[in-house]
């Protein structure tokens, strides 16, 4: 038997993947998928695009089977070297079982086809009709991964450096170069104190390795507010319920503030429903807070959205669509949105379950309950990857897209200026609970 080679280090594969990431970038704006505008701006869901663009074009240059990635040498006289199942850092190994599963069938697509598939990666329309289905199974998949790279903070610090760079290609000191508008999220960072001697990259999301809590971190004092784990009666969870109790919140409060306060307070529902999340909050914080919020948005979706899109919460009060300011209404719009889909998919498989028991068929695992264990352990868990080789997963990945959209959803709206206020105090709660 070969010996197993040795294990690549994150860092050593972070460089590289940001190294391909520039590379990608620069040929989406050479092939027109991405203009200078769209990487300029901090709009939309460009954190998303970049890396899975990367894996797309990583898919294309494979040619190994099983399939492995190419590194970049990082000097002249390096060796060849390919990341592969033997010396994948275990980190990274979901993402590697994820993107190894769509090379084929990328590498199986007509050139034309592949192209569609470039083009709804960055939100274009297709230009083949009709559409080939398997594209939307294929972009599922591959923009999951890049949502799971994008949450981490090695990714987010050096992103904007990767888009300056595509900016800068094939510019002329006629023609100046727009500026990367791009401005990573809060981080949560170590104190100065306790980062003094720790190498602000020495672990997957540039903290310290061995210190996976966040509880001495510098985070600002927490005001008494409806977060605040002695401010209210408490769940189990450590939050306070949510009910209409008072809050930091007026009655006239701005509506982005009603809508975060909404969901934070939903963060008691979600780790009372998701025991899990609260190891979760022990081993990987920062992912934990993602996946909290995540499911805040799907329960704030699913049991407090009106028919008619308003949202009741805090206080009892009802927000409507036609009260949000109109740069709020994207996001209102789809946290509706994502609560008809969710009642529609339960509905599916309540039927799918009792179509099963009349025939005396095992009912599988249902597609909530595959979104939910996506939310908290990303799409390339490993009971999600035997189901897609058992052919339960549907051609066009439904359960994956929902996925996405929620994830999409939740790291757009932490991104607001609003939510970035209050971040501080909801992961102290949140590390206090893992503690």
């Amino acid at each position: 038997m070969a010996p197993r080679d040795p294990q690549l280090s994150e860092s050593y594969i972070q460089d590289s993947f940001h190294s391909y990431l520039k590379s990608s970038l620069t040929q989406a704006k050479a092939e027109r998928l991405l203009d200078a505008d769209v990487l300029s701006s901090a709009e939309g869901d460009l954190m998303i695009t970049g890396p899975a663009l990367c894996l797309y074009f990583a898919a294309l240059r494979c040619t190994t089977n099983p399939p492995s990635v190419p590194l970049p040498r990082h000097t002249k006289s390096s060796q060849p070297m390919e990341l592969s199942y033997d010396n994948c850092p275990e980190a990274f190994v979901s993402f590697l079982r994820v993107w190894s599963n769509t090379v084929p069938a990328i590498q199986a697509l007509a050139p034309e086809h592949q192209h569609d598939l470039a083009r709804m990666i960055c939100n274009l329309e297709p230009l083949v009709t009709p559409l080939q289905p398997s594209l939307n199974g294929i972009a599922a998949d591959l923009r999951a991964v890049a949502i799971e790279i994008s949450q981490r903070r090695s990714f987010q610090d050096r992103y904007a450096g990767d888009l300056q760079a595509a900016l800068d290609s094939g510019t002329t000191p006629a023609s100046p170069t727009k500026r990367a508008a791009f401005v990573p999220p809060p981080s949560y960072d170590a104190s100065p104190a306790s980062s003094a001697n720790s190498s602000p990259r020495s672990s997957l999301d540039g903290h310290p390795q061995g210190s996976p809590q966040y509880a001495n971190h510098n985070l600002p004092p927490q005001s008494p507010t409806y977060l605040s784990p002695g401010s209210a009666a408490t769940s189990s969870s450590g939050f306070p319920p949510r009910t209409p109790s008072p809050t930091i919140l007026a009655h006239n409060s701005p509506a982005i503030e009603f809508i975060r306060e909404t969901l934070y307070a939903s963060l008691a529902d979600a780790l009372d429903e998701q025991p899990s999340l609260r190891n979760l909050l022990k081993t990987d914080p920062g992912r934990a807070y993602f996946a909290s919020v995540a499911f805040a948005i799907l329960d704030v979706a699913t049991t407090s959205m009106t028919p008619d899109g308003a949202v009741i919460g805090v206080l009892g009060k009802n927000l409507t669509l036609a009260q949000c300011p109109p740069e709020l209404r994207p996001f209102m719009a789809e946290l509706a949105a994502i609560g008809r889909v969710a009642h529609e998919m339960q509905e599916e498989d309540d039927m799918t379950a009792m179509q099963c028991a009349q025939h005396g068929k095992p009912i599988p695992t249902t597609r909530m309950d595959r979104v939910r264990l996506m939310l908290e352990q990303g799409v390339g868990y490993a009971q999600g990857r035997r189901d897609n080789e058992e052919g339960r997963r549907s051609v066009e990945g439904r359960a994956v897209s929902f996925t996405n959209r929620i994830n999409a959803l939740s790291l757009g709206m932490t991104k607001l200026k609003a939510f970035r206020e209050r971040q501080a105090d909801v992961f102290k709660v949140l590390a206090g609970i893992g503690a």
